[in-house]
């Protein structure tokens, strides 16, 4: 059950909300996307930039490296963060500025409010007689951003416990609660598009307590009626230690893996649907088990861009990740393109000579 505000603190927030002024820098001129490859994407990760100089000027990165497509993350906890009670300002500040610089927008929703959730639970966790209140969430979001915002994904990788508040993992309970946000979504905008699935690629044996197998968890998906509430598949690739042409193979985490996700696709009558990758690429570590050199993951990187081009049934390929706020300190500072600071990396350089055709 949702906690009922009193109606005068409820006018008042609302009304305190809905006018705050804009915050950040001009959004200058309308700019288009150049580039050779338009279903190139980067994963942006702008949730925490509190910066909003540093947000455009991510943003205009990105457009200069030739990318047209973005995915951030836009956590419900942050948006709504007492029941009912919205605020907007920092979501309106990264699409406003995506939307200039001549990027598609695709949201990812999740992350459970303190309110939504029982005391002390994971941040993931979202048990069914909450379902309506995500769906109340995604109607507000979608109705705030249509016409700006035209793809949103339901939740993120629900085959791992991590993702899925450390409960069982239950196709069947996501695909209950896909249904009740898809149907919201299309109230709000029956135009946009209803993003399904951004699975995890895993090789997780039968019964494992920490995540499902990815072509598993869509068969139930499918099982359960999954199949009239999404619009795109949403899939991870990543490509680990092997490059992008490596043969598809189900006991194998690689970028053509996105292949047999597509074959269960079209066993259940969804040839028709594309697919969306949402997240995936490589990393390049000088000490991880599962990173590549340096001139490999770029190497890598271009040749997965190209190898889309390739896919009718794949729109657009969105890699993690273009730069993080700050440091991360470990591994996952190898995904990135540019640094926190804006130093482009010589991987942003390559795929940007890529894109713009002045090499290659």
């Amino acid at each position: 059950m949702r906690v009922v505000l009193p109606a005068v603190l409820l006018i008042c927030t609302l009304t305190v909300t809905a006018s705050a002024p804009p915050t950040g820098v001009p959004l200058g001129p309308q700019q288009t996307v150049v580039t050779v490859n338009p279903k190139m994407g980067v994963h942006t990760r702008l949730t925490d930039e509190v910066e909003p100089r540093k947000i455009k000027r991510t943003l205009e990165m990105v457009r200069e490296m030739g990318a047209p497509w973005i995915v951030e993350y836009f956590p419900w906890s942050y948006l709504e963060p007492l029941p009912g009670i919205y605020d907007w300002t920092h979501a309106d500040l990264v699409v406003n500025h995506a939307n200039r610089q001549g990027l598609t927008v695709v949201a990812r929703l999740g992350l459970v409010p303190g309110w939504a959730r029982p005391k002390d639970s994971a941040s993931s966790y979202l048990s069914p007689d909450r379902y309506d209140d995500f769906g109340d969430f995604v109607y507000a979001f979608v109705s705030h951003f249509e016409g700006r915002v035209d793809y949103i994904i339901i939740w993120n990788e629900p085959n791992l416990a991590l993702e899925w508040g450390f409960q069982p993992i239950n196709p069947e309970g996501y695909t209950d609660m896909l249904k009740i946000a898809y149907r919201r979504a299309k109230e709000a905008n029956p135009n946009v598009k209803v993003l399904a699935g951004a699975l995890a690629p895993t090789l997780a044996p039968p019964g494992s307590d920490w995540g499902m197998d990815d072509l598993e968890y869509l068969r139930r998906m499918y099982a359960a009626g999954a199949g009239d509430y999404f619009d795109v598949l949403a899939v991870h690739a990543y490509g680990w230690v092997y490059p992008p042409d490596d043969p598809p193979d189900p006991a194998v985490v690689n970028f053509r893996r996105t292949e047999l996700v597509r074959q269960v696709m079209v066993e259940h009558g969804d040839a028709d649907k594309p697919i969306i990758i949402t997240e995936g690429g490589w990393n390049d570590h000088p000490r991880w088990t599962r990173a590549v050199k340096p001139a490999q993951r770029i190497r890598y990187t271009i040749q997965a861009y190209e190898l889309a081009q390739d896919w009718d049934w794949c729109q657009a390929v969105v890699l993690w990740a273009f730069r993080y706020p700050w440091a991360a300190r470990s591994y996952l500072d190898y995904f990135t393109f540019v640094t926190p600071d804006f130093e482009p990396k010589p991987i942003y350089l390559e795929v940007q000579r890529y894109a713009t055709a002045t090499a290659y």
